[in-house]
Order: structure tokens, then sequence, then C-alpha cells
């Protein structure tokens, strides 16, 4: 159904950048090539129609950055402390890495700018609401953990 819509807004002559979670390879007679099954990032779509571009949302390598990320701005402590920072093949995806993906992919394409529409292959609607209510909950999490 996304990638109807999607379509249908290029060929109304929209801009449109398509983003995708979905981790198996898409062939889809709708578009003009499948995305390829090795993942890509919202700053480098591919062309999949006149007018269409599409993304691949990858979780797991999003997640496996930051925590790499996060391991070497915090190296000092982790000395400190003892602890042996991981290996990037020792990290994989914790449950909900998949919606901070989703949600950071979304943010960047529109900062990104250039797009008339942005579609997202999101969950179902109950999930995909929580899913947007996910930053101002964390907000709020953080100022009670961390008042000012």
């Amino acid at each position: 159904m996304y990638k109807r819509q999607a379509l249908a807004a290029a060929r109304e002559g929209r801009r449109t950048l398509l983003l995708t979670a979905d981790r198996g390879p898409v062939p889809d007679a709708l578009l003009a090539t499948a995305l390829p099954a090795e993942s890509l990032g919202p700053a480098e779509p591919i062309s999949a129609a006149p007018g269409l571009w599409a993304a691949r949302i990858d979780a797991a390598a999003r997640f496996r950055d930051h925590a790499q990320d996060l391991q070497e701005r915090g190296a000092s402590l982790l000395d400190l402390l003892g602890a042996a920072p991981f290996d990037a093949e020792e990290l994989t995806e914790l449950p909900g890495a998949e919606a901070f993906a989703t949600l950071a992919a979304l943010r960047s394409a529109h900062a990104a700018g250039g797009w008339d529409l942005i579609v997202v292959d999101a969950p179902t609607v109950a999930r995909t609401v929580r899913l947007l209510a996910l930053p101002e909950q964390l907000r709020r999490y953080l100022r009670r953990l961390l008042p000012t």
C-alpha cells in the first residue's frame, strides 16, 4: 500500500522519498528497480522510478554505529571502571532499535530537504502513534531523572 502511495505521488510530479525498514529483498513490479538487500541510509537513496527514490533503514547498523560511538566517547570512563568495550561483531540491536532508527531516518530525510513527500513504511497505526510519541516520552523521563 505504501509503495503505491509513494509511486502515485511521484507520478503526480512530487519528489518522493520512500523509507522502508523491510529487511528482506524488496522486489516489486511497482518500482522500476528493486531495493538491494544491503541497507542504505536516508542520505543515499536510490532512484526507484521517475520522481521516486527509496532507501532502506538499517536499524542494526545504526545501533552498532551509535553504540561504538558511545563507547569511544566514554572510553576513559570505561577504563576507570575496568570495563572492556564491545567489538562491533558482538553488538546486536536491542528491542526498540528499529523504532529509533525509523525516527532518525525520517528526521534526517526531512532535515536534508528536497522532498515534497516522504513516505515511511511503518508498522500498524497503533504502533506508529506510539513510535511518534517516543521522543516526547523520552524527554519526560529525562526531565524527571535529570532535573534542572
